[in-house]
């Protein structure tokens, strides 16, 4: 049925005044909400002025695989084929589940690791080695920032002059101190945590680190001497703004910083589950050292 150009004229009015007061509509929301969020005050720590943090919270994205800005790809782990290069072996089989996801990074403004040229040459080297070197394959503790934003939640704890954070990976935990605890006594892979407060930030100086932790998968690493300086801000109800500067002229030319939104786990029974991937692994490190081993393909 051909419709007449007069009914033409007039449905394209109506669909420009619908398309028009969407818009609006959708403006008006989001100034209520940007409004609402300026006005939100962190909740506080009962009979203080301290910002209450507790809760169970998780990072969304892809940035445990690399935290740099980086286009989808098959597999972290490459190796020649016959016209371009094909995942490993080991992670053939998994096919577009083994594959990488695009990403537009958490390094703030979408920079690059500022790495020195001998400590970029040591990340292409872990990259295309990273079934072997990567530290949480072999579910060795995550160390920090790594653990905030690994694809697993994790707790924060409050009282009136201590903090506790416990993480579901491989039930890794650290305790911030309020009171400065002087040099760490030891290398640790969560590293030593000493916190304040800046206005409703809580900063954290994390020290003390293993070198043998990563930022992701795709081979970011450090050194010993890194310092790390968190900045946890509270920015509504069910979000936190995290940023972690990360210090080691060891191994970057300058100091360079992440960040990334957290978001409160809503479930009524959100909780901490058990991930303790230490068993998880045997197979895996010590299943050749059998009498008896099973056959493991890729090393054949």
């Amino acid at each position: 049925m051909r419709v007449p150009q007069s009914h033409v004229s007039i449905l394209g009015v109506l669909a420009s005044r619908f398309l028009k007061s969407l818009t609006l509509a959708a403006t008006l929301l989001a100034c209520i909400s940007v409004q609402a969020e300026d006005d939100w005050v962190a909740p506080r720590i009962s009979g203080t002025e301290i910002p209450d943090l507790s809760g169970i919270w998780q990072a969304i994205g892809s940035a445990h695989w690399d935290i740099e800005r980086h286009l989808a790809r098959p597999a972290l782990q490459m190796r020649d084929g016959p016209a371009v290069p094909v995942p490993h072996q080991r992670i053939l089989a998994l096919g577009a589940i083994g594959a990488v996801p695009a990403g537009m990074g958490i390094v703030k403004d979408g920079g690059k690791i500022p790495y020195t040229e001998e400590a970029l040459a040591i990340r292409d080297e872990n990259r295309a080695d990273y079934l072997n070197r990567d530290p949480a394959i072999k579910c060795y503790l995550p160390g920090v920032p790594r653990s905030t934003y690994m694809p697993f939640p994790f707790q924060i704890v409050q009282g009136h002059d201590s903090m506790f954070i416990v993480y579901e990976f491989a039930n890794a935990d650290r305790i911030l101190y309020f009171e400065d605890p002087g040099p760490a006594p030891v290398d640790s892979w969560m590293g030593q945590s000493y916190a304040k407060w800046d206005g409703d930030t809580l900063v954290v100086e994390v020290t003390g680190q293993m070198p043998d932790t990563w930022f992701d998968r795709a081979g970011n690493h450090h050194s010993a001497s890194m310092k790390v300086v968190e900045r946890w801000t509270p920015t509504g109800p069910n979000h936190m703004q995290y940023e972690a500067t990360i210090y080691d002229e060891e191994t970057f030319t300058e100091p360079w910083t992440i960040s990334l939104p957290l978001y409160r786990r809503m479930e009524p029974d959100a909780r901490i589950m058990d991930f303790k991937c230490v068993e998880f692994v045997e197979e895996l490190m010590y299943g050749k050292w059998r009498r008896n081993p099973l056959p493991r393909g890729w090393e054949e």
